[in-house]
C-alpha cells in the first residue's frame, strides 16, 4: 500500500480541458497511472505498493510529462498546461506586444 507522508508539495499531473469528449468505451482501466510509471521506471507493482505517496506521485508527474514530450502534439499540450498554470502576467511579453501594435 502507498504510504503518506505529511508536509508534502503540491504534484499534480499537468492537464486541461481540451473541449473534446473523452471516449472510453465500455471499459476503464483501473491500474493506468500504475502502468504509466511501471514503465516508465521499469518497477513492478509490488515496489509501487512500497513507496511512499509522495514518490509515487512524483513518478507518475515525472512518468507522463515525460510521455508528454515525446511529441510536438504532446509538447504543445504541456506549454498549454503551463501557462494555464501562470498567475501572475508575463509583464515583458505584454510590453513587447504593445510595442509591436504601437510601431
Amino acid at each position: 500500500m502507498v504510504k503518506q507522508r505529511k508536509n508534502i508539495p503540491k504534484l499534480k499531473i499537468p492537464s486541461y480541458d481540451d473541449g473534446e469528449d473523452s471516449d472510453e468505451g465500455h471499459y476503464r482501466v483501473d491500474t493506468m497511472e500504475e502502468k504509466i510509471i511501471c514503465k516508465y521506471t521499469g518497477y513492478d507493482f509490488d515496489r509501487l505498493e512500497d513507496m511512499e505517496v509522495f514518490e509515487y506521485w512524483h513518478l507518475l508527474k515525472d512518468a507522463v510529462i515525460y510521455n508528454r514530450m515525446q511529441t510536438e502534439e504532446g509538447r504543445e499540450y504541456l506549454e498549454k498546461c503551463y501557462r494555464l498554470e501562470q498567475t501572475e502576467p508575463n509583464r515583458q511579453a505584454i510590453r513587447e506586444k504593445i510595442a509591436r501594435k504601437e510601431g
